[in-house]
């Protein structure tokens, strides 16, 4: 009986669970290109399903299939150095360390896990712009960061905002933080004339990034 009793509850917890991992729907408020009907919809959530639990967080890895984002997208479904996928979710970064607060998304390794966790502010971005974000955070695979990494990790994101701008420019809302973000990167890689030129500049005096190496394995100052 008591054997019983353990076996109704590990079933009961894992039914929990599974009930527990609902899918959050797409913020009204976001327009989407047509072709994500209900019908493609579920498709993406059965091909993400192991990755995030959001619907705008499909469309974005969607969004990122044959663009300059395919490197990092296939690193969020485990083409990565741990050989997992990326978890990806909306999170309150202070729970994670009081000096992420105002950050805009984290890159978090546990147990040989990969994270990427985003600032819940950016919940009703533009898919297209969480796309680049995540471009950048999915080059984050280890414990160790440098100058040289971030520098390398903000030029992927403004190359693939000024691609994902120019396919879905109605992504282009001067509302989102995000898109806020996006635009100024966007506009120091043309400034710099599609190099990291001025990317560079702003990543060595970020204060965020003060007691970082300036190098880490695979990504050498240039």
């Amino acid at each position: 009986m008591k054997n019983l009793k353990i076996l109704i509850f590990m079933l009961f917890f894992a039914v929990t669970e599974v009930l527990g991992a609902q899918i959050n729907p797409i913020p009204g408020d976001i327009a989407l290109p047509e072709k994500y009907t209900p019908e493609y919809m579920e498709q993406l959530s059965k091909e993400y399903k192991k990755v995030a639990n959001d619907e705008i967080i499909f469309v974005a890895l969607d969004m990122m299939k044959g663009s300059t984002a395919d490197y990092s997208r296939n690193a969020i479904m485990g083409y990565n150095l741990t050989q997992y996928p990326i978890k990806i979710s909306f999170k309150n970064l202070s729970e994670l360390n009081e000096a992420y607060a105002s950050f805009d998304a984290v890159g978090w390794k546990r147990k040989n896990k990969l994270y990427i966790y985003i600032n819940p502010k950016h919940e009703n971005a533009p898919p297209a712009a969480l796309a680049a974000l995540l471009a950048h955070e999915a080059l984050h695979q280890d414990e160790y960061n440098s100058l040289s990494e971030e520098t390398y990790a903000w030029t992927m994101e403004a190359t693939v905002w000024a691609e994902m701008v120019k396919r879905y420019p109605e992504s282009d809302n001067p509302e989102s933080a995000l898109v806020a973000r996006e635009n100024v990167l966007k506009q120091l890689l043309e400034k710099g004339y599609n190099t990291s030129k001025y990317i560079k500049k702003t990543v060595y005096s970020n204060p965020g990034y003060k007691n970082l190496p300036l190098t880490s394995p695979g990504y050498n100052a240039q």
